[in-house]
């Protein structure tokens, strides 16, 4: 799959950094370094925008390092970024840890995967089909 890119900052494009990795990662592309206080969010500027092929879509992920050592997160979990949408790409950074966090312009700030989708269509039903699990959830199953 090849993905149209045009780049307003200047950083190489991305890329993915090992033989098996799954997502490339999104750079800051920001004037002056920004401050993430503790509970804070803020929408941080990547410089690049993406054509992403009908079919597919991109998703916006936290990166684990960052998550594990400073508590960095994504708002919303997992981003998407639809086929249609030719807009500059931005993450939603949150700080869940317990002391600052500086975003400083070229930090790998999330990571980029592309996946295949299907389109669903809704049909109207009086019920639906009887499965052993039927309404069984939010930890139902126990924690053994």
């Amino acid at each position: 799959m090849q993905i149209k890119v045009v780049k307003r900052n200047s950083f190489d494009l991305p890329s993915y950094k090992t033989k098996g990795a799954a997502g490339v990662d999104l750079k800051a592309n920001v004037d002056e370094p920004i401050t993430l206080k503790p509970l804070e969010r803020s929408l941080i500027p990547t410089g690049i925008f993406i054509e992403i092929p009908d079919g597919y879509e991109a998703q916006i992920r936290a990166r684990s390092g960052l998550a594990i050592k400073h508590g960095i997160s994504l708002v919303n979990g997992v981003g998407t970024i639809d086929s249609d949408y030719r807009g500059e790409i931005k993450v939603i950074l949150i700080n869940l840890g317990n002391e600052d966090f500086i975003i400083n312009n070229g930090d790998r700030i999330a990571q980029m995967v592309f996946l295949k989708y299907e389109k669903a269509e809704f049909k109207l039903v009086e019920e639906l089909d009887e499965t052993d699990r039927g309404e069984g959830g939010f930890g139902h199953t126990g924690l053994e």
